[in-house]
């Protein structure tokens, strides 16, 4: 049974505030917590690079956690590189995917910046960018996508799901299409992995970025990034650990995942993401997902019910509620909610211009929900929100 009050335990910090930023950065809980200090007291020593106990112990923590992470998303560990955010791992794949002047890439209007900007970069190079619309309610056409698609088309890259409406593109039917077109598919799920369940041997993308440190609880400076064909990629960094030979003349890489990670990784970070994510795991992702959205089409629904109040977004949103105040600027928004009950929501663009310029939207708040917030919170919000309009 899901019980969000003995959850809770295992986050602290929410004893201080309503923590309503969730989109952004998720808390970490305290098991992941207890496995970096386990790290840092017991066996801090490198990774794959020693023979001795403490070297062979941190790998092999490391390398339980990328299986762990692997095994939540159902990919193979090998296809699975750890990065330090969505970012990074989008731009891996950019800068290593081998564009050439001629070449087309699709995106979409909804993005965040991080699925938009690399795209746009590679104008630079002389690839072809399409950029799909977006509706009122943060869907892209799928359809769109398919008549935008040419002989040089490339890649396409979309977002799971948008974090500036909640909105789930249909992202099965957008890789079916592009199959059909022998065109690539890169899937930002920084909004999706950890909010709900995703099966990348179903979703049969080519490559999937998310955070650690969003709706998969771990710790900041973690990511993921799946490559189904690692040989369609070449590695962005070289160095310590990618190398398997190397004279005056010449090198030769590892395979994957090894080629992808340079240097020493984050290796608290990426055990403390291996613990935070057996977590979920226990707790269920689709319970999670029923909470989170639960809570985020109530307080949408009241909240499109108040004067003064607009709302962004689908009826079916995932567990986020990005809205505007008459009279008020997101950002003055955020500040009055927290002075008035500690309130901690996002305001602004989101790192996602594009889409909400073309709508006419000049920023917004957000509020986004995550598996140890309770109703009792989201009713306190909805009393905040109408209080600090007068």
């Amino acid at each position: 049974m899901y019980d969000v009050y003995e959850i809770r335990k295992d986050f602290p910090v929410l004893e201080k505030v309503i923590y309503l930023d969730n989109g952004a950065t998720t808390q970490t809980p305290k098991p992941a917590i207890d496995a970096m200090n386990d790290f840092f007291y017991n066996y801090a020593a490198n990774y794959g690079r020693g023979a001795h106990r403490l070297s062979i112990e941190a790998t092999n923590a490391f390398e339980d956690a990328r299986e762990t992470v692997a095994g939540f998303l159902n990919a193979p560990p090998e296809k699975m590189i750890m990065t330090r955010n969505t970012t990074e791992s989008i731009n891996v794949i950019a800068n290593g995917f081998g564009f050439e002047k001629g070449d087309h890439v699709i995106t979409t209007l909804v993005e965040h910046h991080s699925n938009f900007v690399p795209w746009l970069r590679q104008k630079d190079i002389g690839v072809d960018v399409s950029v799909a619309d977006i509706s009122r309610e943060g869907f892209t056409d799928p359809d769109q996508i398919e008549q935008m698609i040419t002989e040089k088309t490339k890649l396409i890259a979309v977002g799971h799901v948008s974090n500036v409406f909640g909105s789930v593109q249909d992202v099965q039917k957008i890789i079916r299409i592009a199959k059909k077109n022998d065109v690539k598919v890169l899937i930002d799920g920084a909004q999706s992995a950890g909010h709900m369940p995703v099966d990348l041997k179903e979703l049969d993308c080519d490559y999937f970025a998310a955070a650690g440190h969003k709706g998969l609880l771990g710790p900041q400076g973690t990511g993921i990034l799946y490559i189904k064909d690692p040989d369609t990629v070449e590695p962005s960094y070289l160095g310590g650990g990618t190398t398997a030979d190397a004279d005056a003349c010449g090198f030769v890489t590892k395979g994957s995942p090894e080629k992808f990670e340079a240097g020493t990784p984050n290796i608290p970070g990426v055990i403390g993401l291996g613990a935070a994510v057996s977590y979920l795991q226990k707790i269920g992702v689709s319970d999670i997902e029923a909470h989170e959205t639960g809570l985020a089409r109530m307080v949408a629904k009241r909240l499109k019910e108040m004067g003064g109040v607009e709302v962004y977004g689908p009826e079916k949103r995932t567990g986020l509620v990005s809205f505007s105040v008459a009279g008020l600027e997101p950002h003055q928004v955020a500040i009055r909610l927290d002075k008035y009950k500690k309130i901690c929501v996002r305001s602004g663009y989101h790192c996602a211009i594009p889409g909400q310029k073309k709508l006419g939207i000049n920023g917004s708040s957000r509020a986004s929900f995550a598996l140890y917030n309770t109703t009792e919170e989201a009713e306190i919000f909805i009393e905040a929100v109408e209080a600090i309009q007068n």
